[in-house]
């Protein structure tokens, strides 16, 4: 049902070599792109993550309580994002691990502060 979800960024450059190496963690990569905002998806048809530069043109903030969850393939996979995300710079909101008997996440912020999840399992 979701065809893409949208964060925002101060810093296009700096968010993008964030996410570019995210994503490819993920098995996604850069499906369309203009001077305004970049998309990733694992096929053109799939549901992709927007980053953007506000429209208004006013600064990009967090949302309190919003938080853009990635699904992984498996839970090494989900070690590999969340680990790659930390080296990029993100802030650790959750380190990867067991939430529950079938799931498994972890959490961070990106470098603007948006909250992320990586997450396998139901």
């Amino acid at each position: 049902m979701i065809g893409y979800v949208c964060i925002g960024t101060n810093d296009m450059a700096r968010a993008a070599k964030f996410y570019d190496g995210l994503m490819a963690t993920l098995g996604a990569k850069r499906q369309w792109e203009t001077e305004r905002f970049i998309a990733w998806a694992t096929a053109p048809e799939a549901p992709m993550v927007l980053l953007s530069k506000p429209y208004d043109s006013k600064p990009a903030t967090v949302g309190n309580g919003s938080m853009v969850a990635l699904s992984a393939s498996s839970k090494a996979a989900v070690d590999a994002a969340y680990q790659k995300a930390i080296e990029l710079g993100g802030k650790d909101e959750g380190p990867a691990g067991a939430r529950g008997d079938s799931f498994y996440a972890g959490y961070f912020r990106d470098l603007d502060g948006n909250k992320l999840a990586v997450y396998f399992g139901s």
